[in-house]
């Protein structure tokens, strides 16, 4: 197994838990939950292919749809124990993004695009998926308000880029640059840091 199909299915599992938790939250039922952890896991990735003209890849390999299936299906056991808790919820969401923005970038140098598309790439395949849940959720998509979301995504795949030009070795830069996902949006809901409002403080409220 390649390391980017490993990734990939990795930020599937993520994003089908993620899409499951706020389906849950949203007390959907079960055919509800298993629509939003589908299109929240594979939402990013077809938009990605189709850009890329590419085949859609749960189309041709079912092993994403078992995945996603499998995923729920385990969430749903254990969900007493994952609850309703916002932190289990962005936990797996920023795993899927920081997964997905590698599995983005790197299919897009694959593809000969040039580095700033590829940067765009990675990211709308990070967070389209999750854009999709928020709005069937009736919410307003996280990647569209202050919070640090995409601009995480745009700097691990900045550092993808930066990385593959020194002599380390492409998993290592996979590695690390999800990190710097990570790291940053963590860092970003823990600190409370986010991008600069448009509006006053009393349109806010």
């Amino acid at each position: 197994m390649s390391i980017i199909l490993l990734l990939d299915i990795l930020g599937t599992i993520s994003f089908s838990i993620s899409g499951m938790l706020t389906a849950l939250k949203k007390r959907l039922d079960l055919f509800g939950v298993f629509i939003i952890a589908f299109v929240t896991a594979l939402g990013g990735g077809t938009l990605r292919d189709l850009l890329l003209d590419a085949p859609i890849g749960w189309m041709f390999d079912v092993t994403y749809v078992y995945v996603i299936i499998a995923a729920a299906i385990v969430a749903l056991i254990f969900r007493k124990k994952l609850g309703y808790v916002r932190k289990s919820l962005f936990l797996f969401d920023t795993i899927g993004i920081a997964l997905y923005t590698v599995v983005g970038v790197q299919k897009g140098l694959d593809a000969q695009l040039p580095a700033i598309i590829c940067i765009a790439l990675g990211t709308m395949s990070a967070s389209f998926g999750g854009v999709i849940r928020d709005i069937l959720c009736n919410e307003i998509p996280i990647i569209f308000r202050k919070e640090i979301y995409a601009t995480a995504c745009i700097l691990g795949a900045g550092v993808y880029l930066l990385l593959l030009k020194t002599d380390l070795s492409v998993d290592l830069v996979m590695v690390f640059s999800g990190l710097v996902v990570i790291v940053v949006r963590v860092l970003a809901v823990r600190f409370k840091l986010s991008l600069p409002s448009l509006y006053p403080k009393e349109e806010n409220n």
